[in-house]
């Protein structure tokens, strides 16, 4: 009886590209990540992305005699941006002993055990791919600007060119934790009030993150407002024996007057093997396979794979160009190149941020995620894929997708910084010897 060639992954109905797909498509976003679907998307013919921005609104069209031409028009503040759109991927082996669990015909336990860790680690993989979309729109609403890699391995800038007087920094007399002077609720009210006079938006969101929440429930004005005979019961903590940890959103959203107060701690990780052996108590610099996406002000943790143990050091500078990063003062350890390795889990949003928002102007929407075409098939959105490899055999799965937030409106966020660290001193070194920027002019 001849005997019937293998075809790789091909027969395993799992594996299908189709099947592959529809498992991807299936699974949502983790409810968990909440910027990326504040806006609409769209797709773009392009990968290099053109849109306008304006500042202001509300116009008025004049008065004319009948029979007169109309008077001219335009958009105030208009600022031209240009970008290519940013790229990500990444794939994931599924061995020979994998593909046989999912091609036996065995058990109903063992097939299910193999099609359940198919469908995990394709979630894996699509739930890291959908924190690049976050991080992106994080940093366009938290930051104003992001750094990333374009063709060629060049670094590439797009900057939203947010007003100076959108992105205000509180000084250390008025931030919100200790400050003699501060005044919350009036940094708020000026913040929704200048959104309010330069484009017409009213501000119906705000977010942050629970530390700058506990800055709003510690705040005493606010405290005040609270009393049973100035807001009905005055629930502000909800019964919670922690009052700093579970004070209610939507209480201190009505004193704000603001329609939905989002407190989002979600986080995402980051992590690098050692290139170069760390010395405890000596090294300063720690030399790494890749630094993108680590921080200056982030919290670097090295882990000791055999002991199993970990220490943490606050990260002061990032080399890019040498493949450095720089901590405050060396740990305690030493950990061996190759074996050991480092991480840096970080909030989206920062502890030091309050950022107002108003969705929409005159109708329509402040931003959008613009979805670029790539591949030969000119894919929009996050693609599944796959490869065989003969010997050994194994089956790579890929998960790609490509494209950029854009903002229309530039004021019609308000950015507050809100507290001044020590850590802002830090500072961090170019990313790249060539560097194209790609930001809006005006």
């Amino acid at each position: 009886m001849p005997h019937k060639m293998s075809r790789g992954s091909s027969d395993i109905p799992e594996l299908r590209l189709e099947v592959l797909q529809k498992f991807v498509t299936r699974f949502t976003a983790p409810p968990n990540l909440i910027l990326m679907n504040i806006f609409p998307s769209s797709t773009s013919p392009s990968s290099t992305i053109r849109w306008e921005s304006q500042r202001g609104g509300r116009g008025l069209t004049p008065f004319v005699p009948p029979g007169a031409p109309a008077h001219v028009t335009a958009p105030h503040g208009v600022a031209q941006h240009l970008a290519e759109s940013a790229y990500w991927k990444e794939k994931m082996p599924f061995d020979e002993e994998f593909l046989n669990n999912l091609r036996k015909e065995g058990t109903e336990a063992q097939y299910l055990s193999a099609q359940q860790r198919l469908a995990r680690e394709l979630s894996y993989l699509r739930n890291r791919s959908n924190r690049r979309i976050e991080w992106m729109f994080a940093k366009m609403l938290f930051t104003g600007s992001f750094n990333y890699q374009v063709k060629g391995g060049y670094s590439a800038t797009v900057d939203y060119k947010i007003p100076d007087d959108h992105n205000v920094t509180l000084g250390s007399a008025y931030n919100w934790d200790d400050g003699a002077s501060k005044d919350i609720i009036g940094d708020i009210r000026d913040g929704k009030r200048k959104i309010k006079e330069d484009c017409g938006g009213t501000v119906t969101l705000a977010i942050c993150n629970s530390k700058v929440l506990s800055y709003l429930g510690d705040d005493t004005t606010i405290r005040a407002l609270l009393q049973k005979n100035h807001f009905g019961t005055g629930d502000l903590f909800s019964g919670a024996k922690n009052r700093l940890a579970m004070i209610n959103p939507k209480v201190v959203a009505s004193i704000l007057d603001i329609d939905n107060l989002v407190v989002y701690d979600e986080m995402y990780e980051v992590r690098a093997w050692l290139t170069a052996a760390v010395t405890g108590a000596s090294t300063t610099w720690i030399s790494v396979d890749d630094t993108g996406d680590f921080e200056a002000k982030g919290k670097l943790r090295f882990w000791d794979q055999s002991a199993g143990t970990y220490e943490d050091r606050i990260i002061i500078s990032v080399d890019t160009v040498g493949g450095r990063i720089q901590v405050a003062y060396p740990p305690a350890a030493s950990y061996k190149a190759a074996e050991d390795y480092v991480t840096m889990a970080k909030y989206f949003i920062p502890d030091d941020k309050f950022v107002m928002i108003a969705p929409s102007v005159e109708g329509n929407p402040i931003a959008e995620y613009k979805q670029a075409p790539f591949g030969l098939g000119r894919h929009f959105g996050q693609y599944t894929d796959k490869k065989d490899k003969w010997d050994p055999e194994v089956t790579w799965i890929r998960v790609q997708d490509k494209g950029i937030p854009v903002l229309y409106q530039r004021d019609a966020l308000y950015i507050l910084d809100v507290k001044i660290t020590t850590e802002d001193s830090a500072t961090t070194t170019t990313s790249s010897t060539t560097t194209t920027t790609t930001t809006g002019a005006g």
